[in-house]
């Protein structure tokens, strides 16, 4: 059974910095792209970015430049370092996970989704 957990949400000021992880478990994720999404209020769950097993990434212009998305094969866990915070990157984060070779942005493709993890960042 496939498990995602995210970690590393939290408060910050606008400007601030946070890192997310998202332990992959379950199975060999060789192979398979990972991706965040996010949701804020009132919203639909949308793309932020995702990276295929071999590297290529893909990115939301909203935080192009500001976030950068890695992964440790060898450990399974993703993670999504966030620079230059604004109010509205507030959300709850999802961690997603799927079989293929693309850098989907359509939350369709994933298979596999994490519980999510709450980023507040203030003014």
């Amino acid at each position: 059974q496939v498990q995602l957990v995210e970690s590393g949400g939290g408060l910050v000021q606008a400007g601030g910095s946070l890192r997310l992880s998202c332990a992959a478990s379950g199975r060999t994720f060789t192979n398979y792209f990972m991706g965040w999404f996010r949701q804020a209020p009132g919203l639909e769950r949308e793309f932020v970015a995702a990276r295929t097993w071999s590297g290529s990434t893909n990115y939301a212009d909203s935080v192009k430049g500001r976030f950068t998305i890695s992964r440790d094969n060898t450990n399974n866990t993703m993670y999504l370092q966030m620079n230059s915070l604004k109010p509205e990157d507030t959300a709850v984060y999802y961690c997603a996970a799927g079989s293929g070779y693309a850098a989907y942005t359509n939350r369709v493709r994933y298979a596999y989704w994490g519980q999510g993890t709450q980023v507040t960042v203030s003014s």
